[in-house]
């Protein structure tokens, strides 16, 4: 589990020399990634709370703190394993892969609501949280909650980022979430968790279940 604590400057910038003594690791600067946060807090109407969409780990794991928490939808991006890693739960001998939220469809997940207080704080934590390499690219979003649509942010694939991918078939992709590890667990875990704290919010991923499938498919080979 991701806790709070961990997220500092300092921590961030050990993880970041950890990953390039496995190799080339792209990331961005302290600087860089507070400019990315100052710029979409501009497009945040002030004084209002800030709602974040989560539809991987922060489902079960935000770290970050929060006021309210609700089932939402997002429409125009789909849930998509597309993004290598090689550090958290990827590692040089056992290369994995994360969710991001990849062009077309829609998506299901939880919105989060930060109070107003608490946005400066807050955000400093999931920035050091999501946006370490640039991976992903924060956005203002809408999303549609049981009883109305509100704008916030989440943060989306960056198709021009290094570790993308573009495409890749279901059987490479189980294969690489059957082996990938890294120091903060299995890709394994990673995606039976993702499914468990959907199911609690009766949503049914077809995507995650097949991939998961082929996971134990591939358990029962070896």
């Amino acid at each position: 589990m991701l806790i709070r604590e961990e997220f500092s400057r300092e921590r961030v910038e050990e993880l970041i020399r950890e990953a390039r003594r496995q190799g080339p690791f792209h990331a961005l600067s302290h600087d860089e990634r507070e400019a990315t946060r100052h710029e979409f807090l501009l497009r945040h109407t002030q004084g209002e709370d800030l709602w974040v969409f989560g539809y991987g780990s922060l489902l079960w794991n935000p770290a970050f703190h929060y006021v309210d928490c609700q089932p939402a939808r997002l429409f125009g991006y789909r849930r998509r394993f597309c993004l290598q890693s090689s550090i958290g739960r990827g590692s040089k001998e056992k290369p994995g892969l994360m969710l991001a939220l990849d062009r077309g469809g829609s998506c299901n997940g939880r919105a989060f609501r930060i109070e107003t207080k608490k946005i400066e704080s807050e955000t400093e934590i999931l920035w050091m949280r999501e946006m370490i390499s640039g991976s992903y690219d924060a956005k203002k979003v809408r999303m549609k909650l049981p009883h109305k649509t509100v704008s916030g942010l989440t943060f989306i694939m960056n198709r021009q980022h290094p570790r993308y991918i573009e495409k890749m078939d279901m059987d490479t992709t189980a294969r690489l979430l059957a082996t990938g590890e890294g120091h903060l667990g299995t890709c394994r875990d990673y995606l039976m968790n993702t499914i468990a704290h959907l199911e609690e919010m009766d949503v049914k991923d077809k995507y995650l279940h097949q991939l998961a499938s082929k996971v134990q498919e591939i358990d029962f080979a070896m």
